[in-house]
């Protein structure tokens, strides 16, 4: 029971706090829970599917096959792949971090993950075509050719900065799952 208390006492704590707002101010109150309200069901919406996805990557991909293409001997190949499928999703950035778990598990190299990480939440295809489309295709294409050699520079400076024993365990926790 104390452990359980433990795990959910941000949450517990929240709770509260949104209890003392709405006794405070009632209209704030409403308007708090009908925007934790809508979160939640977006995150039930979203959730699902990725889950599904997951369990299929897992099963239907072999470790073999996601070491040869973003594993440690990857290069380009996996720079480029990792790129791909984080701008090719679809869904908002904390669906990347079960798929990133997944691709530690399957022995995906570290920088991979994080350019994979980054391409997610910064050059998504849709929100490359909606900026064409809203602030202009020079703004578009510029934040683009900006985001992507950054991403890469963050990925490999993170990697660099990761000590081999950070990762390890950090690996050995993605396995054990």
């Amino acid at each position: 029971m104390k452990k359980l208390f433990r795990r959910y006492i941000f949450f517990m704590i929240a709770l509260l706090i949104l209890a003392i707002l709405t006794f405070i101010n009632l209209e704030l109150g409403k308007k708090a829970v009908g925007i934790v309200g809508f979160s939640f069901r977006e995150m039930v919406m979203v959730i699902p599917p990725i889950f599904i996805l997951l369990g299929l990557l897992d099963v239907w991909v072999p470790r073999e096959t996601m070491v040869k293409f973003m594993g440690e001997k990857s290069g380009l190949k996996g720079i480029l792949l990792s790129f791909f499928i984080g701008s090719a999703a679809a869904g908002p950035l904390y669906g990347a971090f079960p798929i990133a778990g997944v691709f530690m598990k399957k022995g995906v190299k570290f920088s991979n993950v994080l350019i994979f990480i980054g391409a997610w939440s910064t050059t998504k295809i849709p929100m490359f075509l909606f900026e064409i489309t809203a602030l202009g295709k020079e703004f578009a294409i510029t934040r683009l050719l900006i985001n992507i050699p950054s991403i890469v520079f963050i990925s490999y400076i993170l990697d660099k900065l990761v000590k081999p024993s950070e990762k390890e365990v950090l690996y050995e926790k993605m396995y054990s799952i």
